[in-house]
């Protein structure tokens, strides 16, 4: 399977984040038994949900169409009320971004901007405008996005709801330094699953394999609710599958649906990588049930590649048709892979430059990319953008294979060899389609030569006695060979080395504090 999933779940829980902050403006309104000192009544769902954000956690997505009724009922009697109306907005967005329906986010910017109406941005109105960043996020406008969250941390540097939010845009747009810093300032200013959750996302792009299986199980044991534990869970099995592992992952992925079943997901999650243990007809019944629950785009390119490794060309192409009639939202990478693919690749490109040309230029855009100019026939210019997918730091198997197709098409062979098998050691089965075509690529290409290339060769030394060659334009038997007639100067120490200045010392490779794990 052809898509990167694990920034997904970690989107969701920005959104979740920024419901945290805005929850607590009305949370004693909503729930005065939770709160006073008289006795406390049983928390009902939006109760639920309120608690659940306040923790930094996600609420379950039942508490929050409740949460969602019960502001909405609220606001038809009190309309001046702004931060129930970013409570509201924030919890569209974060509906939306957890069950891929676009048609909350329209609603959700209608609830934000009319908390700003009633209290502007300059009156220090920053929850509606988290909401908005977090939004943005979820639509995948990460310039929106970063632009509404540092206005957020300039009026308000500790308000530790707008790293999340920072962060998510910072990885959509590329600028990974950015986005290190302001996972240092959340790690300062909060704790929690979902500050764990952003560490494990940071250490995968970085390459730190251990690490970020380390940090992830940190989420698991800090997760406050049901739903939380599910989603740190199935990052578990993502990673488990990104490292060639899918036995584990299935088993991670069955964890997390024995705690949310139906957790879309981890069912897609789970069909992947039942996939790759041949287990076909399980992997296509969690695919039908993910997208029965969750329809997002990359499910749906996963399922008709799967349908079509299996010469299941009707069912191939029913999904390749709904990938190009839906509107999608945010989903220029996975639908540049299925135009490079299955339709289109000059469409491809056109779609992935326009996409780079907004300044999302994460390592997904520039693979993505680079693969579609490939595709449609400019190998050399696609190999630059294969080179900045992959020398990122992220192991994807994915990114390799393509940067391999990629040098076996310029004819550099030595480094096509090396990415082509390293894409089969991260994951043997990336992808139902692809895979193949990478073991068969390998093969094509055969084992190294045993000789270095000519431009790695040293000179033979001469034997013992021999006259050493005549330099490159000096003939023999000349009296500049012979020594007879110097130019002037010859023979002269050198400068530096007249006045006994020090040779350089050789420069050594910068160390590493870490190495991939």
């Amino acid at each position: 399977m052809k898509t990167e999933n694990v920034s997904r779940s970690v989107l969701a829980a920005g959104v979740g984040a920024v419901l945290a902050a805005t929850a607590l403006l009305y949370a004693p309104e909503l729930a005065p038994g939770l709160f006073d000192q008289g006795p406390a009544r049983p928390p009902g769902p939006a109760d639920r949900a309120v608690l659940a954000a306040n923790a930094g956690a996600q609420a379950s997505l039942p508490d929050l169409a409740a949460l969602i009724g019960d502001r909405e009922k609220w606001l038809k009697d009190h309309p001046a009320d702004e931060a129930s109306w970013a409570v509201l907005g924030t919890a569209y967005a974060e509906r939306g971004a957890r069950r891929a329906d676009t048609a909350d986010f329209p609603r959700a910017e209608h609830a934000l901007k009319r908390s700003l109406e009633v209290r502007p941005a300059a009156r220090g109105n920053v929850d509606a405008q988290l909401g908005l960043g977090a939004l943005a996020n979820a639509r995948g406008d990460w310039r929106t996005a970063r632009t509404w969250g540092e206005a957020v941390r300039k009026e308000d540097p500790k308000r530790w709801s707008a790293y999340p939010v920072l962060i998510d845009a910072y990885n959509g747009l590329g600028e990974y330094k950015a986005a290190q810093q302001a996972l240092a300032t959340l790690e300062e200013l909060h704790s929690g699953a979902a500050v764990s959750a952003r560490t494990a996302q940071m250490y995968r792009n970085r390459g730190w394999r251990e690490d970020a299986a380390a940090a992830a199980n940190d989420a698991v044991a800090q997760a406050e609710s049901g739903a939380d534990k599910a989603a740190a869970v199935a990052r578990l099995g993502d990673l488990a599958w990104e490292r060639g592992e899918p036995a584990e992952a299935v088993e991670e992925y069955g964890r997390a649906l024995r705690l949310v079943p139906e957790h879309g997901p981890s069912l897609a999650g789970r069909a992947r990588a039942l996939a790759a243990l041949g287990r076909t007809d399980e992997a296509l019944a969690d695919y039908r049930a993910a997208l029965a629950r969750l329809p997002r785009p990359e499910y749906v390119l996963e399922a008709g590649e799967l349908y079509e490794s299996l010469g299941l060309d009707g069912d191939a192409r029913s999904q390749y048709a709904l990938l190009r009639t839906r509107a999608w939202v945010g989903a220029e990478v996975v639908l540049g892979l299925y135009e490079a693919d299955h339709g289109d690749p000059a469409a491809a490109v056109r779609r992935l430059k326009a996409e780079w040309a907004r300044g999302h230029r994460s390592v997904q855009v520039a693979d993505a990319l680079g693969w579609a100019l490939f595709r449609a026939g400019e190998p050399k210019e696609a190999l630059e953008y294969a080179k900045r997918a992959t020398d990122e730091g992220l192991r994807s198997a994915l990114f390799s294979y393509h940067r391999g197709e990629i040098e076996r098409a310029v004819e550099a062979f030595g480094p096509a060899r090396r990415h082509l098998a390293e894409a089969l050691r991260i994951n043997p089965a990336f992808s139902p389609l692809l895979a193949p075509k990478a073991r068969e690529a390998v093969t094509a290409l055969g084992d190294p030569p045993d000789v270095l290339p000519k431009e790695l060769q040293r000179e033979p030394e001469p034997e013992r006695g021999a006259p050493r060659p005549a330099k490159p334009g000096k003939l023999s038997g000349s009296s500049e060979a012979s020594g007879s007639s110097q130019r002037p100067g010859a023979g002269k120490p050198a400068p530096a080395e007249a006045a006994g200045a020090p040779t350089p010392a050789p420069r050594t490779a910068p160390t590493t504090q870490r190495s991939p794990g």
